[in-house]
């Protein structure tokens, strides 16, 4: 047994001796870690379908056996290509100080409107990104705020914050409806925009958002630059496991490695808000498509067929809201799902003989397509096949575990510390697992409606904002789950306790093995399940600096210890009276604030709530470094997070 670990720990000192010499820019580089993972994976592959398939005849082992294959088969095929198309990797922030410098020497600065789309979301969000939006650092653009939800007191907002507003009698098309509302809008008037940048309703641009993307735009056959996604709040998964500071949210590995690798191949696509489209290529597709609930990635794959490239700036430019419950990061995932299953039965799609894409293109699409159907299908597999074996002795796999691990655990040590390496410690694999599992009921359902059911399938937002103070159960992924916890161990119990056999001991080690491996995972997600309250309504920001304040004109220091854009909290030995009104020099400006509570170290204020006083705060909030960028995933404080969930 214990010379079925020595390939896996062979292939691990292999990375360790490399690594350290390879740059992760260089395609080399990429390419000899991510080649290196195919060829084992092909490896264990050929094991697999050459040694372990049960033999054919009408037997439950067969029945079991080759489905599961054929399904591992496409998700190890899903691995391939990405594991392709991570081989490769850009960075656009040169190509940007070039186009300024250029743009800084033209005449004439483009106009860019700005659309900010909503449909439900409160005053509080929407004040924050309207304010963002309308102070720019660009010297020519204009604001709109697209209202599918008619509000009287938004327009009346829109007005306070001067910028433009405009509605539209019905929702039909949902987003990509209203989006082509406003574009036959301004298409009217005397000044067209030469470009569209789009802002979901929780997305608030740094100063620098237009400058920064527009600079690429000199070259003409761009039609899209896609800027990523960052969010201020954790997502359910760090914030329900308690592990906000040593855990990125789930969209980083996405947003700072995936999508700077497709971009070096060419296919870069757009992800809705915090992108510039070319306008005149808008026009010339007749707007954004409505056949998919996902119009951001069918309209770069329409601009595609008429030769504008989508291309990818990976610099945080804008900061939005990460969803803050399971239903709405469940909704989130469905919806991306069943969007895409939309575009594959489309014409835009993989095997369409109507598209118009070229061959990487439509890999791309394949590739994406695996990562959907083919990882998800299988992680749900994974749970059953073991039970089969324990309480009903059917064997979908013929090897015991040592021989497994010969074969299986090069490829995994390897695959797993590649995408380590290549993701800076973005990627560890049973939070990979966890938050497939969270999503997979939801993925599942989309996949099949979708590609069963293409059309008629309604758009369904992503809530924000709403009160978060209570404890939430989501009883049906927890029942779910619960009881997938509970068959597994009851499994192992039955099979190595109650009803213990020679068999099972030759071959239930894989089986063995196999579960307590899921075990674990489920229990993440059960503990996930348990959403955890949170008390406030803005994002504080843990701090270390002096800060001036004036308390009845007479100024002194006192040390920040956290912030948010509705107030702070100090340090001081001498706090002042709750009720007190004093001056904080904070943002770089003097802020008006009121005490509301004394601590055991000093006291927290909140800031005035005057409209001026807002706008000021919220532009130095996000022009400035309050909100940290992730760095890396660190795994012993990942550790000691679940535990301490696990016991709290």
């Amino acid at each position: 047994m214990i010379s079925a670990f020595a390939p896996g720990i062979a292939a691990l000192g292999a990375c360790l001796a490399i690594t350290p010499m390879l740059r992760r820019d260089s395609t080399f580089a990429r390419s000899l870690m991510t080649g290196i993972s195919v060829i084992l994976l092909i490896r264990y592959f050929t094991w697999r379908v050459t040694q372990t398939l049960p033999p054919p005849g009408f037997t439950a082992d067969f029945f079991v056996g080759y489905p599961f294959m054929l399904a591992e088969a496409a998700s190890l095929f899903g691995v391939c290509l990405s594991m392709l198309f991570l081989s490769r990797t850009i960075d656009r922030s040169a190509d940007v100080e070039v186009g300024i410098k250029k743009a800084a020497a033209a005449a004439r600065v483009p106009l860019v409107d700005v659309f900010i789309c909503t449909y439900n979301e409160e005053q509080a969000i929407l004040e924050r990104t309207i304010i963002g939006a309308t102070g720019l650092d660009y010297g020519n653009y204009r604001v709109w705020v697209l209202d599918d939800g008619r509000r009287l007191w938004l327009k009346r907002l829109t007005e306070v914050l001067g910028c433009h507003y405009l509605t539209r009698p019905d929702n039909q098309h949902a987003k990509a409806g209203n989006i082509n509302h406003a574009l036959r809008h301004v298409a009217g008037l005397q000044n067209k925009p030469d470009f569209v940048a789009i802002l979901d309703a929780d997305f608030v641009p740094l100063p620098e958002f237009l400058t920064r993307a527009t600079s690429l735009m000199e070259d003409k056959t761009i039609g899209i630059v896609q800027t990523p996604q960052h969010f201020i709040n954790p997502d359910p998964i760090q914030s329900n496991l308690a592990a906000t500071e040593v855990w990125p949210d789930e969209q980083r590995f996405f947003f700072d490695i995936l999508m700077p690798a497709k971009d070096a191949w060419g296919v870069a696509f757009c992800c809705g808000t915090s992108s510039v489209i070319r306008f005149s290529g808008l026009m010339e597709i007749g707007g954004f498509p409505t056949d998919s609930v996902t119009e951001d990635y069918l309209v770069t794959l329409r601009l595609k067929e008429r030769n504008y490239l989508t291309v990818y700036l990976n610099e945080r430019l804008t900061l939005g809201l990460a969803p803050e419950g399971l239903k709405e990061y469940i909704t989130q995932r469905g919806r991306w799902c069943l969007g895409f299953m939309q575009i594959v039965r489309g014409r835009s799609g993989p095997f369409s003989s109507q598209s118009k894409l070229a061959l990487i293109d439509r890999l791309s699409l394949v590739d994406a397509f695996m990562s959907w159907a083919g990882a998800y299908g299988t992680k749900m597999l994974g749970l059953i096949v073991p039970w089969l074996y324990l309480l009903f002795g059917i064997k979908a796999i013929y090897a015991d575990l040592s021989e497994l691990l010969t074969y299986f655990l090069p490829f995994y040590v390897w695959h797993a510390f590649t995408m380590t390496w290549i993701s800076r410690g973005r990627s560890l694999a049973i939070m990979t697992d966890v938050s497939q599992y969270i999503a997979a009921p939801a993925v599942l359902k989309a996949i099949i409606t979708g590609l069963i059911k293409p059309k008629g399938h309604k758009f369904k937002v992503t809530a924000k904002g709403g009160d978060r103070n209570q404890r939430f159960i989501e009883w049906p992924l927890l029942r779910l789950y619960g009881s997938a916890l509970l068959i597994t161990m009851l499994a192992i119990a039955y099979a190595f306790i109650i009803n213990l056999k020679g068999e099972s001991i030759a071959y239930g080690g894989l089986a063995l093995g196999w579960s307590l491996y899921n075990c674990v995972v489920l229990a993440i997600v059960c503990f996930i399940c348990i959403e955890q309250p949170r008390r406030r309504k803005a994002e504080r920001f843990e701090r270390n600096e002096p800060v001036l304040i004036h308390e009845d004109s007479a100024p002194r220091l006192v040390r920040m210890a956290d912030i948010s854009i509705t107030g702070a909290r100090f340090i001081d030995p001498a706090p002042p009276q709750v009720g007190t009104v004093l001056k904080c020099n904070v943002y770089g400006q003097n802020v008006s604030a009121t005490v509301m509570r004394r601590t055991s170290d000093g006291f927290g204020v909140r800031f005035e709530e005057a409209a001026a006083t807002r706008i000021r705060v919220v532009r130095a909030f996000y022009a400035g470094e309050y909100v940290r960028a992730f760095h890396g995933v660190r795994a012993v404080p990942v550790g000691k997070a679940l535990l301490m969930r696990l016991f709290n």
